[in-house]
């Protein structure tokens, strides 16, 4: 039997996809769990099973969670000192998620904004500096070119 065949996140559930979801039109898209799929496609399918029957949604993201940049409250407190960006590197997109309280919630935080960075510590940075003010005890980066997206035409008949 070869290593590979032993995975069982990727043989067996496929790759874990962290799930974004927006119920309402005035509501930001909010990070409520994960599923594992094959792909893009059917990891937007396994989202809406689990979490668009009740409540309802108008939006559903899905990213790979290994395109997901996570820190914790302890990590951001003890950042080390970035390193040098190569000046030729393009800036990426992120886009930034927060978790803000402790209170009992079925999500994990809010979609705050975009940020971009030639770093994922540039792009760390930009956050926390747009978040400057609000509590902050959890942020993910997401790469935003991985963001697979619900067609909003679909809405209706979808969710």
């Amino acid at each position: 039997m070869s290593a590979d065949s032993t995975d069982l996140s990727l043989d067996s559930q496929g790759a874990r996809w962290e799930v974004l979801k927006k119920d309402t039109e005035r509501k930001p898209h909010q990070a409520v769990g994960s599923v594992h799929a094959a792909d893009p496609e059917h990891a937007l399918l396994m989202a809406r099973t689990v979490f668009a029957r009740r409540p309802a949604a108008v939006s559903m993201w899905v990213a790979p969670a290994s395109r997901i940049h996570t820190f914790t409250l302890q990590e951001l407190e003890d950042l080390p000192a970035d390193e040098p960006a190569d000046p030729s590197a393009e800036p990426r997109a992120y886009l930034v998620v927060v978790k803000t309280s402790n209170k009992r919630s079925m999500t994990f935080g809010d979609l705050m904004g975009e940020v971009e960075g030639r770093t994922v510590r540039q792009a760390l940075d930009a956050a926390l500096q747009s978040l400057e003010g609000q509590p902050v005890l959890a942020l993910w980066l997401v790469e935003k070119d991985s963001v697979v997206r619900s067609d909003p035409e679909l809405a209706d008949p979808w969710f």
